[in-house]
């Protein structure tokens, strides 16, 4: 399927899309060393949460799509070198308003979940700005 949203991020900090089918998304994103948090080697959890809104972002796919909320919850922390895979599911496809279910896992642990509370705008946000 088509990437027709979020084209110019950065994969090495949010992600590299795996799967994206209609309404859901598949992302993968290897913990680098400049997400480190501390001399131990935690990531940050905004890298975390990025690659969840990605995900979220994806499985809507629309030019217009915008983060409105976010409901999350870190399970669990991750070190450098972990490789995260997010699964987003669009609850309410077909609509102007999203909820998408988001879930990062690291193999076996769920590290993450959460709601994000997308919506698809009649123009891109900054248009007029």
């Amino acid at each position: 399927m088509e990437i027709k949203t979020h084209e110019g991020i950065d994969r090495a900090l949010c992600g590299e899309p795996v799967e994206i089918k209609e309404g859901s998304s598949t992302v993968r994103l290897e913990c680098a060393p400049c997400m480190a948090a501390d001399a131990s080697g935690l990531v940050h959890g905004g890298f975390i949460f990025g690659l969840a809104d990605y995900a979220a972002m994806l499985s809507v796919n629309h030019p217009n799509v915008v983060l409105g909320a976010a409901e999350t919850r870190f399970l669990k922390p991750s070190r450098v070198g972990d490789v995260l895979i997010a699964t987003a599911q669009d609850q309410t496809p077909q609509e102007r308003k999203h909820l998408v279910q988001v879930e990062v896992s690291c193999g076996e642990d769920v590290v993450f979940s959460g709601t994000f509370t997308c919506f698809v705008t009649k123009e891109h946000v900054l248009a007029g700005a």
